[in-house]
């Protein structure tokens, strides 16, 4: 079957969402719930942070606090920063964003791309750890004593929401009825958030599962410590993170998710990062729980380009 080419549009902007629901099929067992991913990474960046990139920049517009000849700033694991670069470099503002060593060397590239200065802070041993994250914050508070900045702040912009809280009205439209489950792994918790918002108005039963990486789970045991997957576990509670919307907590074994990302490359062809395979290998586990007859769904996050340089597909 030919799919329908979609409709010309004006701007690279006006392709953010609409993303595919895809069955996942040969690594579901038998005797598990259906499990379904949002295939993200045909966003233009190919990450769903475009959603929240282009809501926090125009909801900055609305509100008149971000005008033309201004700075945007933010401190980013780099998908983020790719996304804000994007938004930025269509509409005309300068990027300053603060990132670091442990990401895909990909990432950082792509912020260059776009236009950005890009400040790099020093990890420690290539991980990830909640004291790089304060050392990226601290320059982006230095960055702001610059006149005619704006720090979209994405661990506490609501208008995150707002973007991401299309991926369940769209799930809503695609499967023609709430899932049993959503789940999916917290960095600013804006995605799990807005999502959950779009489903439990239909359905107030949704279950809506959280997922860290075994090597910080700070959500469901209050230890923080380092681990190696981009763009979630920050070591501190996001702000975005409401205890009354989510079910559960579970931290996810890093090592078996990387391991599943080469393996839905392989056999089911979604071609995908770590926090992705952090989101499936979550959403198998709930599925084999349920059984037939529920359905399981979860996003894939970015896509695998971003990760050829590095050790994921090799090892």
């Amino acid at each position: 079957m030919t799919a329908r080419p979609p409709r010309p549009v004006a701007s690279v902007l006006d392709t953010i969402g609409n993303t595919p629901l895809v069955q996942l099929r040969k690594i579901v067992p038998a005797g598990h719930a259906e499990v379904w991913i949002k295939l993200e990474y045909f966003n233009p960046t190919g990450s769903y942070k475009d959603r929240m990139a282009l809501a926090m920049v125009e909801g900055a517009e609305r509100r008149g606090v971000l005008t033309p000849g201004m700075t945007v700033v933010e401190f980013t694991g780099g998908s983020t920063g790719s996304s804000l670069g994007l938004v930025c470099a269509v509409k005309g503002y300068r990027l300053h964003a603060v990132s670091n060593d442990a990401i895909a060397r990909e990432k950082l590239d792509t912020m260059r791309a776009f236009g950005a200065e890009l400040d790099v802070v020093a990890s420690e041993g290539g991980t990830i750890t909640p004291d790089l994250f304060r050392r990226m914050r601290a320059r982006v508070d230095t960055i702001l004593t610059e006149s005619g900045t704006f720090w979209t702040d994405q661990f506490n912009n609501r208008d995150a929401l707002d973007g991401y809280e299309q991926i369940g009205l769209e799930v809503l439209d695609q499967l023609g009825r709430a899932p049993d489950v959503f789940c999916g792994a917290v960095g600013t918790a804006g995605m799990l958030m807005g999502v959950a918002r779009a489903l439990r108005r239909v359905d107030a039963a949704v279950r809506i599962v959280a997922f860290e990486p075994d090597g910080s789970p700070v959500l469901s045991t209050g230890r923080a410590g380092h681990h190696r997957v981009e763009g979630i576990g920050m070591g501190t509670v996001p702000p975005h993170v409401d205890r009354a919307v989510v079910s559960e907590v579970r931290a996810i074994v890093e090592a078996d998710a990387r391991r599943l990302v080469r393996r839905l490359a392989a056999e089911e062809g979604v071609f995908a990062g770590t926090s992705t395979g952090i989101n499936v290998l979550g959403a198998l586990t709930i599925a084999g729980e349920l059984g037939p007859g529920h359905r399981v769904v979860t996003v894939a996050v970015d896509t695998g380009l971003k990760y050829l340089a590095g050790d994921l597909y090799t090892n």
